[in-house]
């Protein structure tokens, strides 16, 4: 065997693999987007296996409250960006693959020439605007996504958009949830998540990776696994076989103005800002900055497009709500002078503790 190939004996030596299966994987192009929970595990297990060029896009930094699942990271990384230092770690664990960091948001205005670079898309993603656009995007540029969600004790695993033999799709991300509103579902900083579920999860998209692009095993397409960490059982929903949706366009994606925890503090002792805490009664009274206490389900009966000459700063755990604020008055009162503490509470006590 070829010295290129020693590393990679032990999958290259299992049934219906060989040394030309091994190349599909050099030459395969994919795309993490996310280097979050199940980015890194996937990533990981990607990188080590040959793909031959991996992307990891992500604008985000290392929290220290990331690392108890973020496995690529430690806790001197806290404040670095992780795309560039997620691609150092992989390349440092597999010097024969191309990493390509993309240090950005992905928005609608930059995700159909990113995802054009690549074959496979591995959804890492935390939130439903950047879920959706992925999908949305997939769909018109005709790449599969490989979606992983987690939550508490629950992860999900699914393989959108793969062409069938007849020459139609596989159904997407829409087809299983066509809205969803996303401010009634918290994420794993305000929810909880159980560190081992994203490793989990994360290897389970890298294994559907593998599998595409090998066209080994059969594919999660058309159906949703579902699996519970607590009980470690595993259950398949199957939603068909083709999609029943029609994606001609991306949804525009709206950039939500934010504030620093240094601003925030700057304009607080000014005295040049409206504070609005929109996180439930509960969660009030275990910590708060200060401002006014109007919970999400209830800002819309109590906010109008504020005053002009003040700023509103919109507070939650991880600023996921107080961002969804900002876009729904942002919708109704275009020129409102309305913006979401950046990080939230969450970075605010990690700045100042």
């Amino acid at each position: 065997m070829e010295l290129e190939f020693l590393r990679y004996s032990c999958q290259i030596a299992l049934p219906g693999f060989s040394e030309a299966t091994q190349l599909r994987l050099q030459h395969a192009r994919v795309l993490v987007v996310g280097a979050g929970g199940l980015g890194c595990p996937a990533a990981q297990y990607l990188a080590a296996s040959g793909i031959g060029t991996l992307g990891i896009a992500d604008f985000d930094v290392v929290s220290v409250s990331n690392l108890h699942r973020q496995i690529l990271f430690a806790p001197a990384d806290a404040g670095k960006k992780k795309a560039p230092l997620a691609c150092e770690r992989l390349q440092a664990q597999n010097p024969g693959i191309t990493v390509i960091a993309h240090d950005m948001r992905v928005t609608s205005q930059n995700v159909m020439e990113l995802v054009s670079q690549y074959d496979v898309i591995v959804d890492g993603t935390d939130n439903f605007d950047t879920r959706y656009l992925l999908n949305d995007a997939g769909v018109l540029a005709g790449k599969p996504v490989v979606y992983g969600a987690i939550y508490q004790f629950e992860g999900q695993v699914a393989v959108w958009n793969i062409k069938n033999q007849k020459g139609t799709r596989s159904p997407n991300y829409r087809d299983l949830f066509p809205e969803v509103d996303s401010t009634q579902i918290p994420n794993c900083a305000e929810g909880g998540v159980i560190p081992t579920l994203a490793g989990i999860i994360g290897c389970m998209q890298a294994n559907e990776v593998i599998k595409y692009i090998t066209e080994t095993g059969e594919l999660l397409a058309g159906k949703v696994l579902i699996f519970d960490a607590q009980t470690m059982q595993s259950r398949i929903i199957k939603i068909g076989e083709v999609t029943h949706t029609a994606i001609n366009r991306l949804k525009e994606t709206i950039f939500i103005p934010t504030v620093s925890v240094d601003e925030l503090k700057s304009q607080i002792a000014a005295k040049s800002v409206r504070l609005v805490d929109v996180r439930t009664e509960r969660e009030r009274d275990e910590f708060d900055i200060g401002g006014e206490h109007i919970p999400l389900d209830e800002l819309d009966g109590y906010i109008d497009g504020g005053d002009e000459t003040v700023n509103t700063v919109f507070y939650c755990g991880t600023g996921k709500r107080s961002g969804e604020a900002v876009k729904d008055i942002m919708k109704k009162y275009p020129g409102a002078r309305v913006f979401s503490l950046d990080g939230g509470l969450k970075a605010w006590i990690e700045q100042w503790d």
